[in-house]
């Protein structure tokens, strides 16, 4: 039909029809940008609730993490009560830490010359608190005077 005035095959009108092949046709149609912009605004839309599950997510995770580290103290608490309950534990931490010993018992405590602080404990030990501090006022006064 091309003879006549139609249209070819290439969808273009002859020079009787009056429209030339010569200028291409636009790719983007109406229904494209139409499309385009619903696709924008349904990831627009998902954007602001995907951030936040994955906010969520993290904040689960350090929960989950704290309530790990939490149960394993809870661990340690328990079996220590459960010590700090035994006559025989008590008795032992008596002993180390707070020298303490039974009354038909003779405890020895071995200073070591070599630890600094056996030396000022045994210094100190002589002297009341107040006549030590009577001395340091005396000193700083001797000092301050020169």
């Amino acid at each position: 039909m091309t003879a006549a005035g139609g249209t070819d095959a290439a969808g273009g009108t002859d020079a009787a029809g009056g429209r030339a092949d010569s200028s291409p046709r636009t790719k983007l149609t109406s229904r494209a940008a139409v499309l385009a912009v619903v696709i924008c605004a349904i990831a627009l839309s998902l954007a602001y609730p995907v951030r936040e599950y994955i906010a969520e997510r993290r904040q689960i995770d350090q929960l989950q993490a704290l309530n790990t580290q939490l149960a394993g103290q809870l661990t340690r608490l328990r079996a220590e009560r459960r010590a700090y309950t035994s006559p025989i534990y008590i008795e032992q931490q008596a002993r180390d830490q707070l020298h303490m010993c039974f009354p038909s018992q003779k405890c020895y405590i071995v200073i070591f010359p070599g630890h600094a602080q056996g030396k000022s404990a045994s210094a100190d030990a002589g002297t009341p608190w107040y006549s030590a501090l009577w001395q340091s006022v005396r000193e700083a006064d001797r000092s301050g005077g020169r």
